[in-house]
């Protein structure tokens, strides 16, 4: 008889409707968890300023409120050192990004006169990596300690590309924000791209070249720790941090691209990082 009746409702049009019981009961949509409502309000941010790791300062700036009351969120968060791993990362990732965008559109238009830098530069805000103090997690960090101390400590050296930094040499500003239960595969997302950017590598197989970002400089003794003991044997000539580069990108790089580093007869050379602010509105 149920079989029955449901066919009569299909035929007349009267389907169950989507997210009911097919007895006029709705059914109640699981909430979302805890973790993932905190960063939605910066995940939509992300989707709708961001584009390909460029940012469109200007219409953020006009709606920089919900950029502030995120922010203000995440200050005011609890307990974050007993969170399990993954939302403790992804906490202090949707962090750093969300501050260095914050820091952007409170001086935007950026126009400097630091000569180590260009113009329009995160650098010409004075203090923005290594002076201005935060509130995260109920701690009053800088920028530069969120990395190197909280960050670092997770061991996990990918996260330093998954930083915006608000620069074009900087790992590519994702249009969504770091969720804890997509995190690991986002962060391959993250490692998997780095050797597909030639401001983060670069292969020239003709001057027997490979240019890598600055960053993995920066960073040497994170890569060193996680990936220096990961590399063929075949590269044992090789110093510390240039088998940990290897050991990074080559489950990554294309067929011909993995070939001509087996062959290991190449140097490796550290790019000048690109300081340009990653403005969508003047684009390279």
């Amino acid at each position: 008889m149920l079989v029955a009746l449901l066919a009569v409702q299909t035929l007349a049009g009267g389907a169950p409707p989507v997210g009911g019981t097919g007895h006029g009961v709705p059914v109640q949509q699981p909430a979302a968890a805890p973790e993932a409502a905190l960063h939605r309000p910066f995940d939509q941010l992300l989707d709708l300023y961001v584009r390909d790791g460029y940012v469109y300062y200007g219409a953020l700036r006009s709606d920089r409120a919900k950029l502030d009351r995120y922010l203000a969120s995440l200050a005011g968060a609890e307990g974050v050192d007993a969170w399990p791993r993954e939302r403790q990362i992804a906490l202090w990732l949707n962090a750093y990004n969300a501050l260095v965008l914050q820091a952007v559109v409170t001086g935007y238009p950026i126009r400097g006169h630091a000569a180590a830098y260009p113009a329009d530069s995160v650098r010409q805000i004075p203090g923005a990596f290594e002076r201005t103090v935060h509130r995260v997690a109920g701690r009053s960090l800088t920028l530069d300690a969120i990395e190197k101390t909280v960050l670092a400590s997770f061991k996990d050296p990918r996260v330093f590309f998954a930083l915006g930094r608000g620069a074009v040499g900087s790992g590519r500003l994702r249009s969504e924000a770091f969720m804890p239960g997509r995190l690991e595969g986002q962060l391959k997302d993250v490692a998997a791209e780095v050797v597909t950017r030639p401001a983060l590598f670069r292969i020239d197989q003709m001057a027997r070249q490979v240019t890598v970002s600055a960053i993995f400089g920066w960073r040497e003794a994170d890569f060193i720790a996680a990936y220096g003991a990961n590399a063929d044997p075949r590269f044992a000539n090789r110093s510390p941090i240039e088998r940990a580069i290897v050991a990074f990108a080559l489950p990554n790089l294309l067929p011909a691209e993995t070939q001509f580093v087996n062959q290991n007869n190449f140097q490796v050379s550290y790019g000048t990082f690109d300081w340009r602010l990653n403005d969508l509105a003047v684009r390279r």
